[in-house]
C-alpha cells in the first residue's frame, strides 16, 4: 500500500487564529471534537496494541507518522471534518422537545466520529509497506509494523461500521457505504509504482473541470488521467472527499430534511475537500521546509500538462518513486504556472463551498464553517 499517511493532508494555518476559531466552533457544538480519537485511543482493545508500538518507535515506518499526527496534530489539522459535521447539524436540526434533540444530536455525533474513524483507518491501512526481503535494513521490524497497521486500521474500521449499524438507519449507512466504495476505488485508480505510490496520468493538455453531483454511482473516470484539474479533483474525492461529503449529507439526513438539502449538504462537504487539499498541496510548494509531496498534487499534475518532458523524466522511475530526484522536481515546478493555477483551484473551491454553506442560513454555525476557509486566504 501507498506509504502516504494522515500526515500528508496535514497543513499549519497560523497557529492562534485558527485554534482560535477551533475553540469558538466547539463551544457553539457543545462537544470538544479535537479530542474525538481519544474515544478508542483509550479503549482496552487499542491499548493492547499500542502496546506493540513501541517495538517500532525507533522505525522509520509510517505507521508512526500517522499515531503522531493522530495524537499531537488535532488542532493544528487543516480537515475538522468531524467539527464541520457538527457545525452543519447544529445549522439545520429543527426545533424540537428536548428529548428528541437529545437522539438526534447524539446519532449526529456518533455519525461525525465514526467519519473521523474511516478516514484515520483508511490513513494507517494506506501507510503499509511493501518489503521485499534484503532490500530492507530492518526487514523484520518493518513487516512487524506493518501487521500492527493492519490490525489497527482493521479495529477502526469495524469500530466505525458497529456505530453505523447502531443508528439503525438504512438510508444513512447506504450513504457511508457509497463512500467506502469509493475510498476502496481510489486504490486502483491509475498507475502505481512497487510501493502503490500513485503516479500521474501521461498528460492531454486538457484542462476540462469535473462536474461532481450527488447520485450514489461510482465515478465516471473516462478521459479524466492526464488532465491536470479532473484528475486531482477526483483523486481527492476517491482520497476521502467522498467520504467527507457524505458525512455532511448524513447529518442533514438525520435532522430530517429532504434530498435537496442534503445534496446541497454532500457538494459543501466534497468542496471543502477540495479547498483543504489544494492548500496543502500549495503549502508544499511555497514554504521552505522539506515536507514530501504527492506526484499527483496540483501543482505537479498542472506542470505536466504545461511541459511533457517531466512527465518523462517521472516515466524513468515508475517502478520505484524513491530513486527520483524530488528536490529537482520541485524546482521544475516552480518554473511553470503550476503554482498560479493551484491557487485559482483554490480560489474557485473556496466560493463554490461558500456558496453552498450560505444555502443553509446566516447562522453562526454556518458563518464559523466559513471563516475556517476564510483563515486559509
Amino acid at each position: 500500500m501507498t506509504n502516504l499517511t494522515h500526515e500528508d493532508y496535514l497543513i499549519r494555518p497560523p497557529i492562534t487564529q485558527w485554534s482560535k476559531i477551533i475553540r469558538e466552533a466547539e463551544k457553539i457544538v457543545g462537544y470538544p471534537t479535537s479530542f474525538m480519537n481519544l474515544r478508542w485511543l483509550l479503549s482496552d482493545e487499542f491499548a493492547n496494541m499500542a502496546m506493540h508500538l513501541r517495538k517500532v518507535v525507533d522505525s522509520n515506518h509510517p505507521l508512526m507518522k500517522t499515531a503522531k499526527s493522530v495524537i499531537y496534530n488535532e488542532h493544528n489539522n487543516l480537515q475538522p471534518w468531524g467539527l464541520v459535521i457538527l457545525l452543519l447539524s447544529k445549522a439545520v436540526n429543527p426545533p424540537m422537545s428536548p428529548l428528541q434533540a437529545s437522539k438526534v444530536n447524539e446519532s449526529q455525533r456518533n455519525l461525525a466520529e465514526l467519519t473521523e474513524m474511516i478516514r484515520t483507518g483508511h490513513s494507517v491501512h494506506r501507510g503499509l509497506l511493501n518489503i521485499p526481503r534484503g532490500k530492507y535494513k530492518d526487514f523484520d521490524t518493518e513487516l512487524f509494523a506493518n501487521k500492527i497497521a493492519i490490525l489497527i486500521g482493521d479495529y477502526l474500521l469495524v469500530t466505525a461500521n458497529g456505530m453505523l449499524a447502531r443508528l439503525k438507519n438504512q438510508d444513512l449507512s447506504y450513504l457511508i457505504s457509497t463512500a467506502l466504495r469509493d475510498i476502496s476505488e481510489g486504490e486502483f485508480f491509475g498507475d502505481r509504482d512497487s510501493q502503490n505510490m500513485p503516479l500521474p496520468g501521461k498528460p492531454l493538455s486538457m484542462l476540462d473541470l469535473y462536474e461532481i453531483n450527488s447520485d450514489t454511482l461510482p465515478f465516471d473516470v473516462t478521459n479524466v488521467l492526464g488532465s491536470p484539474t479532473k484528475e486531482w479533483t477526483l483523486r481527492t474525492l476517491y482520497d476521502g472527499g467522498s467520504l467527507f461529503g457524505r458525512g455532511c449529507e448524513g447529518a442533514v439526513l438525520l435532522a430530517g430534511k429532504g434530498k435537496k438539502e442534503q445534496e446541497r449538504a454532500y457538494l459543501l462537504g466534497c468542496h471543502l475537500s477540495l479547498v483543504w487539499q489544494a492548500a496543502s498541496d500549495l503549502q508544499k510548494f511555497t514554504t521552505n521546509n522539506k515536507e514530501s509531496f504527492s506526484l499527483v498534487s496540483a501543482p505537479v499534475l498542472f506542470a505536466l500538462n504545461e511541459s511533457p518532458d517531466l512527465y518523462e523524466e517521472i516515466e524513468k522511475f515508475k517502478n520505484d518513486l524513491r530513486e527520483l530526484d524530488y528536490d529537482a522536481l520541485k524546482s521544475c515546478v516552480l518554473k511553470t504556472n503550476a503554482i498560479e493555477q493551484t491557487r485559482m483551484l483554490f480560489s474557485t473551491n473556496s466560493k463554490i463551498a461558500s456558496r453552498y454553506a450560505d444555502m443553509f442560513g446566516n447562522c453562526e454555525s454556518i458563518r464559523t464553517i466559513k471563516r475556517l476557509i476564510e483563515t486559509l486566504l
